[in-house]
């Protein structure tokens, strides 16, 4: 009996050979180095290419988490270390692939926590249904990567004795943009067509990497997941919390380049300080965050929407219904939930734009458009819509003048879910994009069933993810089921999800604002919650 020849597992990088693992018909490399470790002289400072290696490398298990907290709901296997040397990429791609369509994924984690090592993001579905190349990539965090301490160096002449650069969490991402442009063709993938992706703080990074010079090329398409867009800071506000960590560690600005002496998990610890007091001083604000600068970030990234100086590239933005109950639940200072919090939110906002017309009295109008505000879990949603709705609207209404713009809303939620009232919260939609849902009886949101239901609207929102990475339009096939044996098999997870008839999904404009509501039933809604909309205004509102 002849055995099938199996695709070799080996691939050559720019930097050297990387072996494997094969999961039936997807092959996968894992902790690839796409940077030099950030380490030493190299903390807080640009990323650089990777050493050479010679001997062939492994490539089967995930590189090392940035250093941070892990949370058990993060689901990321203990064996996987945290350590700053953490500049890897992870690829899936379909056994045979060449010259497939790429998606690079960012992920979240509010710029200081999360890892490409989290059970969501295992992308071994999403290749083999999409037929698509996927990378994720691991960048710096925390104070590590979204701390910007380039205030601190000496004035223009000097030798750069502190050597600080802004924004290195973002250049880490870019660095992995610039690793798939040179490398993706050895693992079956297409350079020339990228999406790129993410949720939360990843989906804002891919907003703000849409506004940077630096990218140019890079990616072709892009997708916004629950992006808080307007977490984007100047200098001042940026410099106020560099010298306040420096407060936090004991060490006088004159004396910053001791900041790389200090072990990276004393720098974790103190950041977390940083992140309850600056979140409980300013509600809304993020003590972690990208930042203007002269490189990376040169204007906020809605400015630079609304004004055209971005890439006329297709665009998938989104929020979900229930974000906020995420940050309720963990109990994250991350999103102001009570109205005194909310209030002294939009007072802050209104002092950190001095002369902006109806500012001041914008905090009113607005919450007076949420019927039972401040009753119920009215404040949160204002929070909601401050955070995540409304700068993803604004977005959009400026990406849509000038190029194929998408929105949708995730409601989806499983009888659990909602029962708890927690709903379609934050992330609630990655193991739906990924197809990552825990096995049968292991994953908690099905505890009181759903799980049929669920794969079912899994496969109708990655299928649309997957349509748009080939370079379509996010629309599916108005076909049935892909086989009758979806529908008839007692075990959803033994053929995957059947792909059901469609509804057409038109491009976002200012007239109808047709937005995907994705839930049991897809459905397309004119303007929801359209009142709403209309009492926040057309104003950016947002901190400086």
């Amino acid at each position: 009996m002849t055995r099938a020849v199996r695709e070799p597992l080996i691939r050559q990088t720019a930097a050297g050979a990387v072996r494997g693992a094969r999961d039936g018909e997807v092959l996968s490399w894992k902790g690839i180095p796409f940077a030099a470790p950030p380490t030493g002289e190299r903390r807080f400072r640009r990323p650089q290419p990777p050493a050479p290696w010679h001997e062939l490398r492994d490539a089967t298990a995930f590189g090392a988490m940035a250093p941070q907290h892990v949370l058990k709901s993060m689901e990321v296997d203990p064996s996987v270390p945290l350590s700053e040397d953490c500049l890897t990429v992870n690829v899936w791609a379909p056994a045979g692939a060449a010259g497939r369509p790429v998606m690079v994924w960012i992920h979240g984690g509010g710029y200081f926590a999360g890892s490409t090592a989290q059970r969501f993001y295992d992308a071994t579905t999403l290749a083999a249904e999409g037929d698509v190349v996927v990378v994720t990539v691991n960048y710096r965090l925390g104070i590590l990567g979204f701390v910007d301490f380039s205030s601190l160096n000496p004035e223009a002449g000097s030798a750069f004795r502190h050597g600080f650069d802004a924004n290195v969490g973002l250049r880490d991402q870019i660095a992995g943009l610039a690793w798939v442009q040179q490398n993706i063709a050895a693992f079956g993938g297409d350079p020339g067509n990228v999406t790129l992706f993410g949720e939360s703080a990843g989906g804002a990074s891919v907003i703000a990497l849409m506004a940077s010079p630096l990218t140019t090329g890079l990616f072709h398409r892009a997708i916004a997941q629950s992006a808080p867009v307007t977490s984007v800071y100047g200098r001042e506000r940026a410099a106020m919390v560099a010298r306040r960590f420096l407060d936090i560690v004991g060490i006088d600005p004159g004396d910053a380049h001791r900041l790389r002496e200090l072990d990276p998990f004393d720098l974790v610890d103190a950041g977390a300080e940083l992140v309850h007091e600056v979140s409980g001083a300013v509600p809304g604000t993020l003590a972690m965050a990208p930042v203007i600068d002269d490189e990376v970030v040169p204007e906020y990234p809605l400015t630079a929407f609304r004004d055209g100086h971005v890439p006329r590239i297709p665009l998938i933005i989104g929020t979900n219904r229930d974000e906020s109950s995420f940050f309720k639940l963990m109990r994250s200072p991350l999103l102001p939930i009570t109205s005194e919090k909310v209030e002294q939110m939009f007072a802050e906002i209104a002092a950190d734009n001095p002369g902006s017309p109806g500012f001041d009295e914008a905090g009113a109008r607005i919450t007076g458009a949420y019927p039972s505000y401040p009753r119920r879990r009215t404040p949160a949603e204002v929070s909601r819509d401050a955070g995540f709705r409304m700068p993803s609207i604004w977005l959009a209404e400026a990406h849509s003048s000038h190029a194929p713009t998408w929105m949708y809303r995730f409601d989806h939620a499983t009888p659990l879910l909602r029962v708890t009232g927690i709903g379609a919260t934050h992330a609630a939609e990655l193991a739906y994009v990924f197809g990552s849902f825990a096995p049968r009886g292991r994953d908690i949101v099905f505890g009181l069933g759903g799980r049929a239901e669920a794969l079912r609207v899994a496969g109708r929102m990655r299928g649309r993810w997957i349509a748009f990475a080939h370079g379509e339009s996010p629309e599916l096939p108005g076909a049935a089921d892909r086989d009758s044996a979806d529908r008839d098999s007692p075990d959803p997870d033994a053929t995957g999800p059947g792909i059901e008839p469609s509804v057409p999904w038109p491009p976002y404009d200012t007239e109808e604002r047709p937005t995907l509501i994705i839930d049991r039933e897809e459905r397309v809604e004119n303007d929801p919650d359209g009142e709403i909309r209309e009492a926040w205004g057309p104003e950016i509102l947002a901190f400086r």
